[in-house]
Order: C-alpha cells, then sequence, then structure tokens
C-alpha cells in the first residue's frame, strides 16, 4: 500500500518521517518544524516538505550538529549559501576530532588497566579501582 505524504495528520506524519509525535512537538517548540494552521473544527495536516525536513533534522543530529546548529543550517537549504554551511560543518568537525583524541587517550588509559587488571587477578587490589579512587 502506497502513502501519500500529502495531508498527513501528526501521527502519519512522524511515521513517514521515522520519528514519534514528541519528537515533532519538540521540533516545532524549538523552531525546526513550523506548526500548520488547525482549519476550523479540524486537525493539522502536514505534507512531505514536512517530512523532508524532518528527516534533514535527524541527518543532521547523527553528523553531530546541535539543534541550535541545525537551525542555521536550515537557513541556508536553498543551497546558495554554501560557504557558510561549511563554516558551520568545519566547526563541528574541530569538536569532533576534539573527541576522537579524548575518546583515543580514554581508550589506552582503560586499555592499560584492563591489562593491569588481568595481571594481577586474585590480589587483593585492583588497579581499576585503586585509579578511580585517585590519588
Amino acid at each position: 500500500m502506497e502513502i501519500h505524504l500529502e495531508n498527513l495528520t501528526i501521527g502519519a506524519f512522524a511515521n513517514a518521517a521515522g520519528v514519534n509525535v514528541e519528537t515533532i512537538r519538540f521540533y516545532q517548540r524549538k523552531g525546526l518544524l513550523l506548526e500548520p494552521d488547525r482549519p476550523y473544527g479540524s486537525i493539522r495536516r502536514y505534507g512531505g516538505s514536512d517530512v523532508a525536513r524532518v528527516k534533514f533534522v535527524k541527518s543532521a543530529q547523527r553528523l553531530g550538529f546541535s539543534l541550535d546548529e541545525i537551525g542555521e543550517l536550515l537557513k541556508l537549504e536553498d543551497g546558495a549559501h554554501c560557504s557558510e554551511a561549511s563554516e558551520i560543518a568545519a566547526l563541528r568537525l574541530v569538536d569532533v576530532r576534539a573527541r576522537l583524541t579524548d575518546l583515543a587517550r580514554m581508550e589506552a588509559a582503560l586499555s592499560k588497566l584492563v591489562d593491569e587488571c588481568c595481571s594481577r587477578h586474585g590480589q587483593v587490589s585492583c588497579p581499576l579501582i585503586e585509579a578511580l579512587h585517585g590519588d
């Protein structure tokens, strides 16, 4: 059965976008998604462009963009402002690289502690617990 992406209720819209209804409402409160008018005596309806917008937001979130950054990118979505979008992405990339450095440091420290624990198995003190207590 084919789903038409026009004239959707909020539940059908959320389903088509792969999110839940509360996510739609949250994005509306944050200004990332417009809340359509409610015709007198009726319910709000959403369309394919709304589904595409939510998918844009979700894709940006998967790349680590904050909701504020996503809001800025949405303002640039016509594609004519690539240099501005690139600047936002470059800042996100700096953050990602810093996190990777932190993760590599954490991995090395944890690996060392696990190795020490394995080599001291059965002893009274545990290097991991000692390290977590600090000096």
